[in-house]
Formats: structure tokens, C-alpha cells, sequence
């Protein structure tokens, strides 16, 4: 009788492997969004050093009774330019936005600011990323939504804007607020 070589196996057990990768890849949820570690957990601490010019994070302003968003964001970041309008329509609404200004300079993110409006109730500067490391802020512009009590509901990565904002955004914010009524 004559001997399989384990050479002759291996191939296709790895072909096989790969093609069963793919197929778990394709078939899970939604492949473009990315999970946070942090849901339905308590807000991590931001930093208490403020952007100059500005009213600094103070531990209870992510415990403020009703639904808040912190947004990551950066003055060199295009998305975040473009997302802008959307927060400072928020803001002039009513919702309650924390700001966190990363791996940015002073200067810049504080002419930015005074430019084109502050949407902000208080703004972070964490110029080394210390804070968005500690909230798994992959990239700006991020904006997480927190209930009444502080805790992460939903991370946003990208801008707010055009039909993503308003097809992924918009009723994880509804059920948020729908949920704190």
C-alpha cells in the first residue's frame, strides 16, 4: 500500500483553512463598523487639563442626568472640518457635547475653535492621546454617546455627516434619548 506524504495534506487543509476565514468574514454582522470594548460600560476618565481659552472637562460632565456625546477631534483633521456644522447644529438644539482635542497643538485647535464656533460645553486638550488611548479612539473624528449615568451606549467612527450620520448616528441618538425620557 503506498504511503500519503503529509506534504500532499498540507495544502489543501490550508486552503480549506482560508476559504473557512473568508466565509466567517463575510457572514458576521455589520464588517464596517467597529465595536467598541467600552459599551454598556462606565465613560472612562478624560483628562482634566482644558484647552486654553476654554472650560475644561470636569469629572461630572459625563454624569449629567441625560444623554451627552464626547467627540474626539483634531484642528489637522479634514473629517473633523467637515463634521463641524453638524456639531454646532447639535449644540445650538441643545445636546450636551464634550469635546476632546487630540494629538493636536494648543494654538491651532484653540484658533479653530474661535473661527468656526465652538459646539463644545468644555473642551480636553490631550495633546499625547493619553485619554483617546484609554477610550480606544482609533482616529478622529470619533463621538460616543453616554446616558444619564455616564455609561457608553454607542461609538461613532468618522464624520457626522451625510447619510452615515443619519442611517447609523441618528437612532442610536433617538433610542439613547428615547431610553433616558
Amino acid at each position: 500500500m503506498a504511503k500519503i506524504s503529509p506534504l500532499m495534506i498540507a495544502p489543501p487543509l490550508i486552503f480549506a483553512g482560508f476559504v473557512a476565514l473568508a466565509a466567517v468574514g463575510m457572514f458576521r454582522g455589520n464588517p464596517n463598523e467597529l465595536r467598541s470594548a467600552l459599551i454598556g460600560q462606565q465613560a472612562p476618565a478624560i483628562t482634566e487639563q482644558g484647552l486654553e481659552g476654554f472650560d475644561a472637562v470636569t469629572a461630572e460632565a459625563l454624569v449629567r442626568g441625560e444623554v451627552t456625546l464626547v467627540n474626539f477631534w483634531a484642528s489637522w483633521c479634514p473629517p473633523c472640518h467637515a463634521e463641524h456644522p453638524k456639531l454646532l447644529e447639535m449644540a445650538a438644539e441643545g445636546m450636551p457635547i464634550i469635546g476632546v482635542n487630540f494629538k493636536d497643538q494648543a494654538g491651532p485647535a484653540g484658533a479653530y475653535l474661535r473661527d468656526d464656533g465652538n459646539p463644545f460645553q468644555a473642551v480636553a486638550f490631550d495633546p499625547q492621546g493619553r485619554t483617546a488611548i484609554d477610550w480606544g479612539v482609533t482616529a478622529p473624528p470619533e463621538t460616543f454617546i453616554l446616558d444619564a449615568e455616564g455609561t457608553i451606549l454607542y461609538r461613532f467612527a468618522g464624520p457626522l455627516i451625510g447619510s452615515d450620520y443619519e442611517q447609523r448616528f441618528l437612532p442610536e441618538l433617538e433610542k439613547a434619548q428615547a431610553a433616558t425620557r
